[in-house]
């Protein structure tokens, strides 16, 4: 079965940096695209940032440019997200998502994706 298990949440003040993980199961990892989406309470899902499956090819919400970077390591089958100058609004509960082929030029597409993983919540709070 395919699994994504998300890590790596917390509390942290604005400012700060946390690293989130993403742990890959059940398929071959190295063969998809990957990405992060996140939702805030009462707020719709965004989409935040994807990578394609080699890593060479990445994509970020203007929201997070510049301040967020995804990586990805396809021997450890895990994706990562870090996180620097976080803002209160870069509060919510962060997903990671198995995309269903190997490019992200469907990244912000809500079909491209087939499964998900149970989020990780990041607080950004004094």
């Amino acid at each position: 079965d395919v699994q994504l298990q998300a890590s790596g949440g917390g509390l942290v003040q604005p400012g700060g940096s946390l690293r989130l993980s993403c742990a890959a199961s059940g398929f071959t990892f190295s063969s998809y695209a990957m990405s992060w989406a996140r939702q805030a309470p009462g707020k719709r899902r965004e989409w935040v940032s994807a990578t394609n499956s080699d890593g060479s090819s990445t994509r970020y919400a203007d929201s997070v440019k510049g301040r967020f970077t995804i990586s990805r390591d396809n021997a450890k089958n895990t994706l990562y997200l870090y996180m620097n100058s976080l803002k209160p609004e870069d509060t919510a509960v962060y997903y990671c998502a198995k995309s269903t082929g190997p490019y992200v030029s469907r990244w912000l597409t809500e079909n491209a994706y087939d499964y998900w993983g149970q989020g990780t919540l990041v607080t950004v709070s004094s």
